[in-house]
């Protein structure tokens, strides 16, 4: 009863920030009631907002496979939302590990943590590591961005490619760019329009930006954020999904997704708790393709426009060189140049 009690209360003080939580309780303080480590996610958007999606997926994953007890909250969207959920939780969960992104609630994320240094925190930031507790991760995937876009340089008939992000910051820039390098790799002569949304999760205006793009002529999208899918479907185009593989929502039209594997990320934080050894760090290498932590899903066969032999030939020895480390893929944090910036 004691359990349930507990559950009860968190699941209380946390949907009154905004938030949902997992369906299981735990009890925290040295790991929950099996003894592993209790992590807790906390989220800013709602994870179906495939970036927070896919450190849920991961964390869920290593759940599954015993490696840890696994609670979560979504949708802190404010920074105070964000910090009254994580006291709530730290108050009533006792975690040893909290994993969550930090971009719309940096000081507030990192004050909480000052204040519980015996908490692993692993956020995702743009910023630098905080001693002793506050490690730092992101979404290095721009070698399956350059992947991407080889292919849409070698898809585009028109010439013209459309790419919708969420805005000019480096960790996004990067990405983009990667994309565009690629794409020129197959394509010198390719013009890429890139779209900025100002927002991690707009698909309503995500969705219009990649209608503008069509208008000017776009024939091969790039779906950076969630809601450009859609569009390239009612028009019959091409588009790459991004974070996780997202052929299910547009099955003849989604050629291939960027996908990021946060496993070895929660992995390599797992073990450093339990082994006693964990201190703030940097953890961006584990999300590099070499070491695992990103990838281009297969290519789709069931779309409903050609994807010649020989360019998946050309992306996957491209691939091969990566991972031998053989080609290592520029890294540009710099906005696009000619982007434009939609949304408010």
């Amino acid at each position: 009863m004691a359990s349930l009690a507990l559950a009860c209360a968190v699941l209380v003080t946390v949907a009154a920030c905004g938030g949902t939580t997992g369906e299981e309780a735990s009890t925290g303080a040295d790991g929950g009631e099996s003894g592993l480590p209790l992590v807790f996610g906390a989220f800013a958007t709602p994870l179906e907002e495939p970036w927070d999606g896919a450190i849920h997926a991961a964390l869920e994953s290593a759940a599954e496979d015993g490696l840890i007890e696994y609670q979560h909250v979504d949708n802190l969207a404010t920074a105070d939302e964000m910090e009254s959920g994580l006291r709530d939780i730290i108050a009533n969960q006792e975690p040893d590990i909290i994993i969550g992104d930090a971009f719309a609630a940096e000081d507030a994320v990192r004050a909480v943590a000052a204040d519980f240094p015996d908490i692993a925190f692993a956020f995702g930031s743009g910023g630098e590591e905080q001693a002793p507790n506050f490690s730092v991760f992101d979404n290095w995937m721009q070698d399956p961005a350059y992947l991407a876009g080889m292919t849409a340089g070698g898809l585009t008939e028109s010439g013209t490619i459309g790419v919708v992000a969420a805005m000019p910051i480096p960790e996004v820039n990067r990405i983009v760019n990667a994309f565009i390098a690629g794409a020129q790799e197959t394509n010198s002569s390719a013009t890429v329009t890139v779209s900025f949304i100002n927002s991690f999760f707009d698909p309503a205006t995500a969705k219009q930006a990649a209608e503008a793009a069509i208008a000017g002529g776009a024939d091969v999208l790039f779906a950076e954020r969630a809601g450009v899918i859609a569009a390239a479907e009612e028009n019959g185009l091409p588009v790459f999904g991004m974070m996780v593989d997202q052929q299910a929502e547009a099955p003849e039209h989604v050629v291939s997704s960027l996908l990021w594997d946060m496993r070895p990320t929660v992995e390599a934080i797992v073990e450093s708790v339990e082994d006693g050894s964990y201190e703030a760090a940097n953890l961006g290498e584990f999300s590099f393709m070499i070491n695992g932590g990103s990838s281009l899903a297969p290519f789709n066969t069931e779309t409903a426009f050609e994807v010649p032999a020989d360019l998946i030939s050309s992306v996957e020895a491209r691939q091969a060189e990566i991972l031998a480390g053989e080609f290592e893929t520029p890294v540009d944090e710099e906005a696009p140049a000619g982007s434009t910036t939609v949304g408010e």
